[in-house]
């Protein structure tokens, strides 16, 4: 059995040394690039390709390994709405994905960014290398006092909302697919925009699928309060970018904390050597304001959350390759 895994990060290679040693009958071959139209042909001779979640699994690239034979292409990550599955089908080439990899670490970063913005901790950080240790005007927001409106309760929406809890936030909550228990407590509310309309932070769990692109958009901005505060550690898609900068420009929109960009491949991850060499304009735009926080999509960027995501994608792809089956088959 032998296996290619592609984009691997220095991180990454203990836990993949670890997994290899503990499977002494799979062949693992490292390698540091990304799976992409070029590099797909070192997978030739190989049975399962396991690659992360940066370039799109185009039908190139996925006839290409349909060629080779390969069997199962195995994600490090959540999101698939990058592979073309129609391709994979035609190829019989199967699809796995870590479904949760570490919920918690999205949820406390999520909410630990919420913080720094009620606390204004960029601008104090600003004012304090410039030698003013005054307080005044930037006085702070306790999260306690706050309604946060959490879009999507799957996983990392319910850690989050543990967490919301414990600051003593008033919590209210948005999916089509109610969590029972969740549901007993009277959480959510019908529509999208009742949870606009209410919520003083908007916290966005949901995943990147077509009825969700650009969810965050002029029309839904300006159902939201004056001075909303957007949340979104899930997928740069949900969010209209151009018109979140003109919700910022406003001020119907008080802060934002985004850690994905709907044009991040090629932009996160990537040391540009200085801020006038970054190329997106619009990135630079949302780094230069004291109320927006930008992350290089690092929620997830944890040794727990690292170390699961290599060994479940590593036991699904060692799993569809011998039996054909894997409880991390993505249905498509």
């Amino acid at each position: 059995m032998k296996i290619i895994v592609y984009g691997v990060r220095d991180d990454e290679k203990p836990f993949l040394k670890e997994w290899e040693a503990q499977n002494e009958s799979v062949d693992v071959q490292i390698e540091s690039v990304l799976l992409d139209a070029d590099s797909v042909k070192l997978a030739n001779g190989f049975d399962g390709v396991v690659a992360f979640q940066q370039k799109p699994y185009t039908a190139e690239i996925l006839d290409q390994l349909g060629t080779f034979g390969t069997k199962v292409l195995s994600l490090r990550n959540v999101g698939v709405d990058n592979v073309d599955f129609t391709a994979a089908n035609r190829n019989h080439i199967k699809v796995t994905n870590v479904p949760a990899y570490s919920p918690q670490a999205i949820a406390e970063f999520t909410v630990t960014q919420l913080m720094q913005l009620l606390r204004n901790t960029k601008v104090f950080n600003h004012k304090i290398v410039n030698g003013d240790l005054r307080w005044a005007p930037n006085i702070a927001t306790e999260l306690n006092q706050l309604t946060v409106g959490v879009f999507a309760t799957g996983r990392i929406g319910r850690a989050a909302i543990q967490i919301y809890r414990g600051f003593g936030a008033k919590v209210i909550a948005y999916d089509i697919f109610k969590n029972p228990e969740l549901d007993k407590e009277g959480i959510y509310v019908d529509t999208p925009e009742e949870l606009y309309r209410q919520s003083d932070v908007i916290s966005l769990h949901a995943p990147a699928v077509k009825e969700n692109e650009h969810m965050l958009n002029d029309n839904t901005f300006a159902q939201m309060k004056d001075g909303v505060i957007i949340l979104n550690p899930a997928r740069g898609t949900l969010v209209d970018t151009d018109a979140l900068i003109r919700a910022l420009d406003s001020g119907k929109v008080g802060g934002a904390a985004l850690d994905v960009y709907e044009d991040e491949v090629g932009v996160f991850n990537t040391d540009f050597g200085s801020f006038d060499k970054i190329p997106d304009a619009r990135i630079k735009n949302l780094l230069e304001r004291d109320n927006v926080l930008v992350t290089p999509h690092i929620a997830f960027y944890t040794k727990t959350a690292v170390k699961s995501m290599v060994n479940t994608s590593m036991d699904a792809s060692r799993d569809v390759i011998s039996t054909g089956e894997s409880d991390k088959i993505v249905k498509n």
